[in-house]
């Protein structure tokens, strides 16, 4: 049944990262006709800076599909009448990472079918994973919609949640989402084909947003954030941008922390935002709200890696030091 409705429609799919690799293999596995498949241009990566291919591309080979990488789309006629030879039934669209232009949106009989890793209208955007972590959600899921020429604005057509752990970081919860969707966008693409599923619209004013991550995103704000928004944070910006800040002139990475709460013996009844307190070897720092972050593992800019013993074994932090 899944293979006979499968065959009845022909897919265009976009795709780059490692997280849309199990939706084309899913798509694969159930019989659908992938006519081309659309992905970055190879990129250096790493720090040998070596052109790799994307994980989508890598993939698409090994499984003998055409393969086409534009630098750009937009306004790309090789690349449009490519498409328009194709007349594909449906586009399917995750983390491409190009937002995809009207004449595109309006070619395929179905629509563009986007897998987008969020519980929408919350968190549209380039970084859905990461936001919902460090804002400290405890659901997530992903969402299929008929894309339409606004940020994650289109039709909603299928979601199913997933539960973020209390130490789950955004890296942990990647691999899951991608591997909870692939099956998603096969039922949406089979009730589309049956007619059996149909978009509704969003609820736009409950948007959020979940923009793309910057470096300064890790900069930890002891003013700003109570401990345990600070590991939220942390969390979601794992495995990049982290978390960082200063001690004196040096830039310190934080590797691992944990919100104190009521372990501290003794702590300081007056303490600024930034404030040092070592207590029994451990290192904390005073955040809003009159919070206590315990810092477990840190780097000091130019020093290795080291748990916070260790660190101020070979470190004598002045009284009232602040960090950032």
């Amino acid at each position: 049944m899944v293979g006979a409705v499968a065959g009845a429609a022909k897919l265009v799919f976009c795709g780059t990262p490692r997280f849309a690799v199990p939706t084309l293999e899913a798509l694969l596995a159930a019989g659908y006709e992938i006519a081309l498949t659309v992905t970055q241009p190879d990129r250096p990566v790493g720090r040998t800076q070596q052109v790799t291919a994307s994980p989508v591309k890598q993939t698409a080979l090994a499984a003998g599909l055409a393969v086409t990488q534009p630098e750009k789309i937009r306004n790309n006629a090789e690349f449009r009448a490519q498409l328009e030879s194709i007349l594909p039934d449906v586009i399917v669209v995750v983390a491409y990472g190009r937002i995809i232009p009207a004449w595109m949106l309006a070619l395929p009989r179905l629509g563009c079918i986007n897998l987008h890793a969020s519980l929408l209208p919350k968190y549209r955007g380039a970084a859905p994973i990461q936001w919902a972590v460090a804002m400290g959600e405890t659901v997530t899921g992903n969402t299929t919609m008929l894309l339409e020429e606004g940020l994650d604005t289109g039709p909603i057509l299928l979601q199913q949640t997933l539960p973020i752990a209390q130490d789950q970081t955004a890296a942990d919860l990647f691999d899951k989402l991608a591997s909870c969707g692939a099956p998603l966008m096969v039922e949406t693409l089979s009730g589309l084909i049956n007619g059996t599923i149909h978009p509704h619209p969003q609820n736009h004013s409950r948007a959020t947003l979940a923009p793309i991550l910057l470096r300064e995103d890790g900069r930890m704000d002891f003013a700003a954030h109570t401990a345990t928004e600070l590991k939220n944070r942390w969390r979601g910006f794992q495995p990049w941008p982290g978390a960082f800040t200063t001690l004196g002139s040096k830039k310190l990475i934080v590797h691992r922390m944990e919100a104190a709460g009521s372990s501290i013996l003794v702590a300081p009844a007056v303490a600024k935002p930034g404030q040092i307190y070592v207590e029994n070897c451990r290192l904390l720092v005073a955040c809003k709200g009159n919070t206590w972050l315990e810092l477990l593992e840190v780097q000091l800019e130019g020093k290795k890696r080291l748990a916070a013993a260790e660190f101020l074994r070979g470190n004598q932090l002045a009284a009232h030091t602040r960090l950032g």
